[in-house]
């Protein structure tokens, strides 16, 4: 598996991370362009807060894990410095979306807005560590478990009282958020929250009778029959595990690292296309057609996370099984997915067949972020 780490790292170092240095940065505004079409233009100046979180934890983590290359440190600061800006409204809550120049398009209804922003001054607290990018990754951090019961807030559509649910993204961002902000949190604090959600994710979200674990539960961590509450996404139940794997190794519980290994098999086997391979994005516990018009496409996020989940179980245990799978996955993930003719950034939406479905190198939903982070977990993972 050492080949990987080499391969890995190269696509890393010399492609993908040098796209985003050279056409995402907005010199005349500050932050970056997410919209990149698979010829390198341009195609939309709207920056969506997420995205431009990410970016900035990507530059900060680079620096602080491969390199501390002063260009990187610099690409960071040219985010937060636009985040810092423009990012909130009044009461300190992360926007969804600005204009090229700042302006608030989008209201901050969307909590994840808030834990990309809280994750990216927390990376880059460590590589700058002014008082004020720790203030503001604590102070969101805090509202962000203020709203966790109400993500959505006054900006919530759905009727009270009826079907009441709870959504497993959450959690499980804040899983990996706890982790990225423990230099900030109490250790006390940290063991708490991530103690919490374990629970919640290994004996709610997950539906044992099935092996599989749920979108969306009741309140009280019932399986609830309905469109919601029968949804899987593999993908990201496969990126939860890995980040419990990531606890359990911490901690040195072998018994956490196997569970979250059994279920992460669990997914994968079950959202594997066998007919054209690949993993589903959607798909109903019972086998019923999901709501989601989108459902079979193959996405490269879900991919990555895969290839990042199981290679951290080969270098767990060694365990061929994780080899086999590892190889599987690679070879359809770099197949499908990596732009062969351009280079650069990869592709992100496939059909079914895995026929390019969106030539976009970037957009609202897809920035800097799953795939250079796959890459670096991997190549780091494996280069032991």
């Amino acid at each position: 598996m050492k080949q990987y780490a080499t391969l890995y790292k190269n696509e890393l170092l010399n492609e993908v991370i040098p796209f985003w240095e050279k056409y995402s940065i907005d010199a005349a505004f500050g932050g970056y362009f997410t919209c990149i079409s698979e010829t390198n233009e341009i195609y939309d100046t709207d920056k969506f807060i997420w995205l431009q979180a990410r970016q900035v934890w990507m530059f900060a983590t680079l620096y602080t894990i491969i390199q501390p290359k002063e260009e990187w440190k610099q690409i960071a600061l040219l985010g937060a410095d636009f985040l810092e800006k423009y990012g909130r409204d009044p009461s300190g809550a992360w926007y969804f979306s600005l204009n090229r120049e700042g302006k608030p398009l989008v209201q901050p209804y969307n909590i994840f807005s808030d834990c990309f922003a809280a994750m990216a001054f927390g990376a880059l607290y460590k590589i700058d560590p002014k008082d004020r990018y720790a203030e503001i990754a604590m102070n969101t951090f805090k509202n962000i478990i203020k709203r966790q019961e109400n993500t959505k807030g006054k900006f919530n559509k759905v009727y009270p009282g009826t079907r009441e649910l709870q959504n497993f993204a959450l959690p499980m961002i804040l899983c990996n958020l706890s982790l990225e902000l423990k230099h900030l949190l109490e250790l006390e604090e940290v063991e708490h929250i991530t103690d919490t959600i374990i629970h919640k994710i290994l004996n709610q979200f997950y539906h044992k009778e099935s092996g599989l674990v749920l979108e969306n539960i009741g309140i009280n961590g019932e399986f609830v029959d309905s469109f919601e509450g029968r949804l899987l996404n593999p993908g990201h139940a496969i990126e939860a595990m890995w980040f419990i794997m990531n606890l359990g190794i911490a901690e040195n519980n072998n018994a956490l690292v196997q569970k979250a290994e059994q279920i992460m098999y669990q997914q994968l086997e079950y959202g594997w296309d066998e007919k054209y391979g690949g993993i589903f994005y959607f798909m109903d516990i019972n086998g019923h057609p999901p709501q989601q018009l989108e459902h079979d496409q193959k996405l490269w996020w879900v991919h990555l996370e895969t290839l990042v989940a199981l290679a951290k179980t080969y270098a767990y245990n060694q365990n061929p099984k994780a080899k086999q799978w590892f190889e599987k996955v690679h070879d359809y993930t770099w197949t499908h997915f990596r732009d062969k003719k351009n280079g650069g950034e990869w592709y992100g939406y496939l059909n079914r067949q895995g026929d390019v479905s969106l030539p976009l190198k970037g957009g609202k939903w897809k920035g800097c972020f799953h795939v250079p982070r796959a890459l670096m977990e991997v190549w780091k993972t494996l280069d032991t």
